[in-house]
Order: C-alpha cells, then structure tokens, then sequence
C-alpha cells in the first residue's frame, strides 16, 4: 500500500478535505425523502452540523478510533453521523436495516463503543446516539442558525492506511464478511470516478441503495468535495424522489432499471419511436438525465440496449466490496456487453482456469476484519491481489467482460459443465420474469426457479419464452422444467440481498421440496 508521498497524483484526499471542513460549494444542496416528506438542506450547512455532531460526540466521551454502529434506513440522520465520524476520527460500522439484530452480541463482536439505531437498542456499557444524533439532525433540517461547537484538539486526519467504516459483503455466498475500507481506497475510486465523469456544477446525484453500503456514501462525500446536488430517498421512493428533483445521474442496481424498463413497456405503443421510447423514460426518471449508472450485479444486455438505443446513456461497471470500483463504461469509452475499461490504479490478471484477479495502487484491504476462519486467505493472496471468483476475458481495447462466477458452473451427471449464468439471463429477459436461479449439479438436466414480475405470475408467457430460449441452447444447456414463484424474490422476503442479487442457497432451501418434484421425487 502507498506512502502518503505517493498519494499526490490522486489529488488532496477526499476523506481529509471532508474532516478538515468548509469544502461545500455554496447554492448545493443534499435532500433526503424520508418519514413521508423532504427535507432539503444547503451542504455548507450539513457540514456544520457534522462539526456541531462531531463536537457533541466527542463530548458524550468518544474518542478516535472507537467503533460507532449505525443500524437504521436511509435518512438525514444517517449521514449525519457519518460525517461527523469522520470529522471526529471514529470507525462507522454501517448495518444494513433489519438484518441485523441490534444486541449485546453484535456490539461484542464489532467492539461497538456507541449505536445509533431507528430500533431500541439498550446494551450495557454502549452509548444510545439516538436522542443526540436525532436531536441535531433537526436543528440542521431547521432554519435557526447553528450552535457552534469546537472539536477538542484538531480535526481528524487520516493516513492512507486508516480505516474510517467497516463495511459488509452482500451474503449472496453466506454470511457477511467485515471489511475496513482504507481511505487510500475510498480517495482513488473517488479520484478516478472524477476523473471519467466530472461530477459537478448542474448535476444532482439521487441513491437509494441502503447507505450501509459505502458506495452510496460515496456521492455524498462528492457533493461536498465536487460542488453538485445530491438526493438520498429509499427504494420504494425512488421514482417520487426522481419526479420531484429531476436528478442527472441516478445510480441502480440492474434490477432496478430491468423495472423501469417494464414501467415504460407498460405505457408505450408497440410501434413507438426511439424518441417517444426516450420521453417516456424521462416522465419516469425525470428530463434532466445526463446518464445512468449500474453495477453490484450483472446486467441484462437487453435492458442496457433498451436504454442506450434511445439516447439515455446507461454506463455498466465492475467491482466488489473487496476490491471498490474495478472498471467502468463512461461517455466516450463504451463498448457493448463489456464493463468498461481498468480504472487508472487497477490491474487485471486472468489465470488459466479463465478466473478474473484484481491488484490495486490502493486496496480496500489485505484481509477481512470480521469472518469466518480461512475466509480471508481464500480471497486475498499474499502478492495483494483479490481473486474474484469471476470468469472473465480482456478484449484487444482493453475492455473486461464477466462471463460468470466460477462457481455457477454445474457440472450434470452425464460430466457436463454448464454455466449457468448467460442461461438465467436469458430466461430474465422477459417482461413477466424478475428473477432466475438455475439448479442442476450432479442432476440429469437442468431446472430453474422463476420469479414472476407481477402477481399472478403470466404462466403462459414464461413457458412460452423458456420454449424459445431452449430452442437456442445445446440439449444440455436447455432448462428441462421450471418452478414458478407464487410471487416475486426481494430483501424483506431474505431470498435477496441489500444489492438486489439473489441468495442461490436461501432460495434452495426455499424451494427444495419444489425443485425435487420437478425432477419427480416427491417428500
């Protein structure tokens, strides 16, 4: 890992500008949709009220260094604390809203000195941060000029080494892992990203991923440093968040766009036009878009196409929780079905069984803070690298493309290996589909899982479209039966993660009895 001397060529470090203070450019604002209403605040005056908070935190008795958890929906609140952990040198450990339990046993294991959490949570020797963190937040979202209060000592500041949050692996494998991000990591993703897309002046940013995933904090800290807007609302209030601030960079998982892309189906004429497709897309998403932005999941090549051809930019991109942002499309350098090119501090290497491993000028890390034994050796090799555990190729430009997980080949039991991966997507392809998992190992054919996008699942349609995609398949890529889903997959219902990718082994469990039948064995 870099030296603080080699650490010139990215620019002043992000996460020290925001420490430091006074970087928010005046008339830019963060909004955040939450409890039913907007509240809309200038971003000189949330970054007083992270130094007001970071003063009161140091106050309650925290010190730098000492683990804060934040266990709540994305909100005003949320980044507020966040902002002022960083101002105040504390470690924020984001946990995603409902799936873990705010208790003794989680403040043991991540050594949590405080918690700020929607849900009671009373545990012996951890400060409450709620009436306090609840409490500024409403001064900041009033109109009453801020107290002032100063930090004892100096403002944090951080060295590319340090840790400022732990953050959690999705759990499409199993349980999350705790990883600390170093700032070096935090302050390169953010310099290249610049770099490709200059965020600034004219633009808002809306998110509406959980803010426990770091990345999505990533355009707050944008909008400080940068000088543009920035709207934070939830995933059920992303579409209202999008009519009523006109946003010009949404960033979204696949998912999220595969459902636009049904919304505007819904509405259109068979025989619309490119141009009525695109005015469409904009009554949904707002006329002020400049591009669209995916990633954490695989997206749909149609979907991409069904955007991009009518003028609305949709730039897909790589990476994980281990790595941060590996590569990228962007406005000039896009090439269809890939994603995109390294950014400048990354390296690719392929090894001979086609799987993908990432070095970086800046890793997110070396090791896992939090997981289970072995965990961190099977991912992290001695040389720096991270293996992905995705397959993948490099074009002759330099573009990546994933052609699947590793582990998503089935082998059947006739010896054949199958990825599994471009047949789901296929069989999502369709309008009456939202989700499928294929299962087979060790089986005479395939079988899938489908989730239908709309209830009563249209059982005719995706039939029908299973029919055409196998008539496309060699005979053992062909999908032999599928089980139809009473109902769509989602995060409440725990067969999704917090990134939208579905849990293969939860949605087996799920189904087992289902999946046995379609191959005739009955309980």
């Amino acid at each position: 890992m870099p030296d603080q001397a080699t650490m010139r060529h990215i620019g002043p470090g992000v996460i020290n500008r925001i420490a430091a203070g006074g970087q928010a450019s005046a008339g830019h604002r963060a909004r955040f949709f939450q409890k039913g209403q907007l509240l809309s605040v200038s971003l000189e005056r949330l970054d007083q009220g992270a130094a007001l908070l970071a003063a009161r935190l140091w106050q309650a008795g925290l010190r730098r260094g000492e683990h804060v958890g934040i266990s709540a929906r994305n909100s005003l609140e949320w980044i507020l604390l966040d902002l002022a952990a960083i101002k105040a040198g504390l470690v924020t450990a984001g946990f995603e809203f409902g799936r873990f339990e705010c208790d003794a046993a989680l403040a043991a294991t991540y050594s949590l000195r405080a918690v700020y959490a929607e849900k009671p949570c009373t545990v012996d020797g951890v400060l409450d941060l709620g009436e306090l963190v609840r409490a500024t937040a409403a001064e900041v979202a009033g109109d009453a000029a801020l107290e002032t209060a100063a930090l004892a000592g100096q403002p944090a500041h951080y060295g590319p080494r340090d840790v400022t949050t732990i953050k959690f692996t999705s759990g499409s494998t199993g349980a999350p892992k705790g990883l600390g991000a170093t700032v070096a990591s935090i302050d390169a993703s953010l310099a290249a990203v610049q770099q490709l897309f200059a965020h600034g002046d004219g633009d808002n940013l809306l998110i509406f991923l959980p803010l426990s995933l770091l990345q999505q904090r990533y355009w707050v800290y944008s909008a400080l440093v940068h000088g543009h807007d920035v709207t934070v609302a939830s995933y059920e209030l992303a579409f209202e968040a999008a009519r009523q601030t006109t946003p010009t960079v949404i960033m979204g998982v696949p998912g999220f766009f595969d459902g636009v892309k049904r919304r505007v189906e819904s509405l259109a004429q068979p025989d619309g036009t490119l141009a009525q497709r695109r005015a469409l897309i904009e009554s949904v998403l707002g006329s002020g878009l400049r591009y669209l932005w995916t990633g954490s999941a695989p997206a749909n090549p149609a979907t991409l196409d069904y955007f991009n051809d009518c003028g609305v930019p949709l730039f897909e991109g790589y990476g994980m929780n281990e790595t941060c942002i590996v590569s990228k499309n962007y406005p000039g350098a896009h090439k269809r079905g890939s994603v995109g090119k390294l950014l400048p501090n990354k390296r690719a290497r392929i090894d001979a069984a086609g799987v993908l491993y990432i070095g970086s000028d800046y890793p997110v890390n070396t090791r896992y803070a939090y997981a289970e034994p072995g965990a961190s050796e099977a991912l992290f090799m001695d040389g720096g690298e991270v293996r992905t555990g995705d397959l993948a190729r490099i074009d002759e430009d330099g573009y990546l493309y994933i052609l699947g997980r590793a582990d998503d080949v089935l082998v059947l039991g006739n010896g054949k290996n199958i990825s599994t991966r471009p047949i789901e997507e296929k069989i999502k392809a369709h309008a009456a589909v939202q989700e499928c998992v294929i299962f087979g190992a060790g089986k005479p054919f395939l079988v899938a899982v489908v989730a239908p996008a709309a209830e009563p699942a249209d059982h005719a349609a995706i039939q029908l479209h299973l029919k055409q995609v196998n008539a496309g398949l060699q005979p053992d890529q062909r999908v032999g039966k599928i089980h139809v889903a009473e109902r769509g997959f989602s995060v409440e219902g725990g067969l999704l993660t917090s990134q939208y990718k579905p849990k293969r082994k939860e949605i087996y469990q799920v189904y087992e009895t289902d999946i046995n039948r379609l191959y005739g064995v009955h309980a």
